[in-house]
């Protein structure tokens, strides 16, 4: 089984991106019928997670939570300046697993997968490694 890439534009300094079709695409493109799919982000001050795809107000609200209690104006080391971003990506994680099952992710009625960006806008990429 192969190793695809995906790309993501992120256009705010923190937020979560529907990448569900973009996911699903690859898995239709590599003829993916049964196995599993690990999306992976390769980057510090990004992540991936699965969670409510259906009303907007859950992403925001995640994002409202974390920007709260890991705050951009904190006495932080890192002399880059985005420690926040590293922290929120250690938390949310670097990638997340998915079954398919006829050539379809298996997924909740309500759920879907998303990059999460903590340190835009940026360019960002994802590997996608299939699995039988």
């Amino acid at each position: 089984m192969g190793l695809s890439e995906i790309f993501v534009q992120t256009n705010r300094q923190t937020e979560f991106i529907d990448i569900t079709s973009k996911v699903q695409s690859e898995v239709s493109s590599n003829s993916i019928l049964s196995g599993l799919v690990t999306i992976y982000c390769p980057h510090t001050t990004g992540a991936v997670t699965i969670n409510e795809g259906a009303d907007p107000a859950v992403k925001e609200d995640i994002l409202s939570v974390l920007n709260k209690i890991i705050p951009w104006d904190y006495d932080y080391r890192h002399l880059e300046g985005n420690s926040p971003a590293h922290i929120k990506s250690s938390i949310i994680g670097e990638s997340v697993t998915v079954i398919i099952e006829g050539g379809k992710l298996q997924l909740g009625t309500w759920q879907k997968i998303f990059f999460c960006e903590f340190d835009g806008p940026r360019k960002r990429r994802l590997w996608l490694k299939f699995m039988k």
